[in-house]
C-alpha cells in the first residue's frame, strides 16, 4: 500500500510538519485527506507519495479522500511559507480552503459589480497591440515568461488581456485574470464575461460559502476556463494554466496584511514559472520593480482624445480651499454644459475635518487608543479610522477648558456640503469607505454616475482606482499634498500613480482637462504627473532607490514587535539586532501606537529575503516564551508595501 506524506491544516506551528499515512492506490499529490490524528480527524493535504513504508513506523490509514487541488499549487503553497516565513498549513489552506457542503447555489448571473452600458465591439488593433498580442502569443507557445504591459489610460490593454486569453483559450490553456478588487474593476469583470460568456467563473470575497464553492468546483472540473478575482484568485484549482494577467499592478491591494503576507504579484510570477504559464503585469503607472525587472510591452497612444492636458493650482496663492478659483470655474463649465457632464474630484481623506484644534493651547484631539488625530464627520461625532473608536465632539478643549476649537482642513463630507450649496442642480455622489462599505453599495453609486446626464463623483481614492467612465470632462485632485509627507519611501511613487490615474479618468470620449491643487507645485511627482511623464519619473525613482538600497534593488523584510508599552518592544528588537549582525539593519524604532498597542519595527536590507527572514522566525520562535510572558507579539514581512 502507498505511504503519503500529509500536512495537516491546522494552525499550530508546533504542528508545521508532515505526517506519514497508508494511502489507497491512485492517491496522489494534491488530494485532500480526511486523517486520524490522535482522537481526532484533521483534514491534510498530501505533499508526496512513496511506495516505501518508513523505517520502524507504522503508519494509519488515511479516513477518506475529500478533495483534490492541482500538484503544481501544492508547491506553489510550500514555496510561498518558505518565502513568506508562514507555515505550510496556512499556506496550504490557501489552495484547499475549507468548503461547507450545502445545497448548490449558483452565482447570480452578471453579478451585482458589473455596469451596464460600459461593455465595448472587439475593435481593429493598434500597431503596438499588435505587436504587443503577438508577442504574448509567442510565449504561450514557447515556455512562458512575465511581461510588463505599459500604456497610459485608454491605450487598450483591456483588449489585449481578452485577445491573449483568447488565444490561450485557443491552445486549451486556462487563463487567470486578476484585478486589485473586484467592486472596483466592474469594467474588467463585465468586457471578460461579455466576451467569454459561460466558460468565466468570479472568486471574491462578495461570494456567499456555497456560491465560492460551486465556482471552485466549475474550475476544478474545467467547465470554467477562465477565472478574474481579487489576489485570492491566483490560488484558483486551475489545471493547465496559461495565461495570467494581473490588472493595474501597482495597486497595494495585491499585498495581504495578514499571514500568510504574501504578494499576489509574485506568487503569480511564481505560479507561471511552475506552470510555464506567461504573466502580463498591466498599469498605466507601473511600479519601479516591475519597470526595471520585465521585459516592457508598450502600447503607443490612446484611443480617442489624447491625453487631457494638466492644469497644476497653487494653493498657496488662493483664498478657496477645499474649492480653488480656477476649479470652481471649471465646474461651472461643466455644471452649465448644454449637453450634460460629468467631473470626478478625488480628497483622499472622509470625514468632515482631519483634526479638530484649540486655538487657545494648540492641543490637538487625539484617539485615546492610537497616536493619531481623531477625524470630525458630519452630525458632531469625532471617529478614529484606525481603531474606530467614535466619540461627541466636545463643545470646550478638554485640555484648558476654551471653546475656540478649529477644525482643521477638509474631508470628503466638507467637500459634499460646499458642492451642494454652490451647485445645486447637479448630482453629487460621494464615494468613500462612509457611503460604500459594501460592494453592492459601492456598485450602486458608480451605476448612478454611469447613468446621470450631469453629476459629479467626489471621494476617497476609490473613485482613480481602474474606472472607464464615458462623459467625463474633469477630473480633479482637491490636495494632492496628503501622502508627501508620510515617513514612507513609496510616497511620491504613490502620490505620482494617484494623480496620474485620476488624470486618465477624463477624457476618454472627448476632449477632457485636469486640475491638481496642491501647497508644493515643484515637487518631483506632481511635476511629472502632470506632463504624463511616467518615464521620466520612474527613471529618477530607481536611481533614488538604487543610492538608497531599496527595492527593486535589494529587497525589505518587516519585522514589527508590539506589546503594552514600548519599552519592552524595543529592547526585543534590540535584542534581535545583536543576533543579525550580517544584514544592512534600520531601526529599531518606535511606530504609531494603534488600538492601545504600543510597537516598534526593525527593518532588514538585503539580497537573501528567504533567508534573511527565516532566521529573524527562527530567533523570535526562541524568544517566544519570554515574549509572551512580557505581553509581546511580533510578526516577520517580507516585501512590506509600508514602512
Amino acid at each position: 500500500m502507498p505511504y503519503a506524506a500529509v500536512y495537516p491544516l491546522v494552525a499550530a506551528r508546533n504542528l508545521a510538519k508532515e505526517f506519514t499515512y497508508e494511502v489507497e492506490e491512485g492517491v496522489g499529490k494534491g488530494a485532500i485527506v480526511a486523517a486520524p490524528f490522535g482522537r481526532q480527524t484533521i483534514r491534510g493535504i498530501v505533499t508526496s507519495v512513496s511506495t516505501e513504508a518508513p523505517e520502524g513506523f507504522t503508519a494509519s490509514p488515511i479516513t477518506g479522500v475529500t478533495g483534490q487541488v492541482p500538484p503544481a499549487l501544492v508547491d506553489l503553497a510550500l514555496w510561498l511559507a518558505d518565502y513568506y516565513g508562514s507555515t505550510p498549513a496556512r499556506a496550504l489552506a490557501l489552495v484547499a480552503p475549507e468548503m461547507p457542503k450545502r445545497r448548490k447555489e449558483q452565482p447570480p448571473p452578471g453579478e451585482a459589480h458589473e455596469l451596464g452600458g460600459q461593455r465595448v465591439d472587439p475593435h481593429d488593433l493598434t500597431p503596438s497591440q499588435a505587436v504587443a498580442l503577438a508577442r504574448i502569443e509567442a510565449s504561450l507557445d514557447g515556455g512562458g515568461g512575465s511581461y510588463l504591459l505599459y500604456g497610459v489610460t485608454g491605450s487598450g490593454k483591456t483588449e489585449v488581456y481578452l485577445r491573449a486569453a483568447g488565444a490561450a483559450l485557443e491552445r486549451g490553456l486556462g487563463v487567470i485574470v486578476l484585478v486589485p478588487e473586484i467592486a472596483l474593476a466592474p469594467q474588467t469583470v463585465g468586457r471578460v464575461r461579455a466576451r467569454f460568456g459561460d466558460r468565466v467563473a468570479i472568486l471574491h470575497s462578495g461570494l456567499t460559502d456555497a456560491q465560492r464553492r460551486d465556482e471552485r468546483a466549475r474550475i476544478a472540473s474545467g467547465e470554467a476556463r477562465i477565472v478574474v478575482g481579487a489576489r485570492s484568485a491566483i490560488f484558483a484549482p486551475m489545471r493547465g494554466v496559461g495565461l495570467i494577467v494581473v490588472d493595474e499592478e501597482h495597486d497595494s491591494s495585491y499585498k495581504q496584511e495578514s499571514d500568510p503576507r504574501y504578494d499576489a504579484r509574485t506568487i503569480a510570477a511564481k505560479r507561471g514559472a511552475l506552470e510555464g504559464a506567461t504573466v502580463v503585469f498591466g498599469s498605466a503607472t507601473p511600479r519601479p520593480e516591475s519597470w526595471a525587472r520585465l521585459e516592457r510591452l508598450n502600447l503607443e497612444g490612446r484611443h480617442g482624445p489624447g491625453l487631457p492636458p494638466v492644469k497644476v493650482v497653487d494653493l498657496r496663492h488662493e483664498a478657496g480651499y477645499p474649492l480653488s478659483a480656477p476649479l470652481l470655474q471649471a465646474l461651472r463649465r461643466v455644471a452649465d454644459g448644454d449637453g450634460g457632464g460629468k467631473a470626478i474630484l478625488l480628497l483622499n481623506r472622509r470625514g468632515a475635518a482631519p483634526a479638530l484644534h484649540c486655538r487657545a493651547c494648540g492641543v490637538t484631539l487625539r484617539c485615546t487608543d492610537c497616536d493619531v488625530s481623531l477625524v470630525l464627520h458630519d452630525g458632531g461625532e469625532l471617529r478614529c479610522h484606525h481603531c474606530g473608536r467614535r466619540e461627541r465632539s466636545p463643545e470646550a478643549c478638554p485640555a484648558c477648558g476654551s471653546v475656540e476649537l478649529a477644525r482643521l482642513g477638509a474631508g470628503t463630507q466638507k467637500l459634499e456640503r460646499d458642492l451642494e450649496r454652490d451647485f445645486p442642480d447637479v448630482e453629487l455622489i460621494r464615494l468613500d469607505a462612509d457611503t460604500a462599505d459594501k460592494p453592492e453599495e459601492l456598485a450602486a453609486a458608480l451605476q448612478r454616475f454611469v447613468a446621470a446626464d450631469r453629476a459629479i463623483l467626489l471621494g476617497t481614492q476609490m473613485v482613480a482606482k481602474g474606472h472607464d467612465f464615458a462623459g467625463v470632462e474633469l477630473a480633479a485632485v482637491i490636495d494632492a499634498d496628503t501622502a508627501l509627507a508620510l515617513p514612507d519611501f513609496r510616497a511620491e511613487e504613490r502620490t505620482f500613480q494617484l494623480i496620474t490615474q485620476l488624470a486618465g479618468r477624463s477624457g476618454r470620449d472627448a476632449p477632457g482637462r485636469v486640475i491638481v491643487q496642491t501647497f508644493q507645485p515643484d515637487a518631483r511627482p506632481i511635476v511629472y504627473a502632470a506632463r504624463h511623464d511616467v518615464g521620466r519619473f520612474l527613471g529618477e525613482e530607481l536611481e533614488r532607490r538604487e543610492l538608497l538600497g531599496y527595492p527593486p534593488f535589494r529587497h525589505l523584510v518587516r519585522i514589527v514587535v508590539t506589546g503594552t508599552a514600548l519599552e519592552p518592544a524595543m529592547r526585543a528588537l534590540e535584542e534581535l539586532r545583536r543576533e543579525l549582525p550580517d544584514a544592512e539593519l534600520l531601526g529599531p524604532a518606535p511606530l504609531l501606537r494603534l488600538r492601545g498597542r504600543y510597537r516598534a519595527q526593525l527593518v532588514g536590507k538585503t539580497d537573501q529575503p528567504r533567508a534573511f527572514a527565516a532566521r529573524a522566525a527562527r530567533l523570535l520562535a526562541a524568544a517566544a516564551p519570554a515574549m509572551r510572558k512580557a505581553g509581546l507579539t511580533a510578526v516577520v514581512d517580507v516585501d512590506p508595501q509600508s514602512l
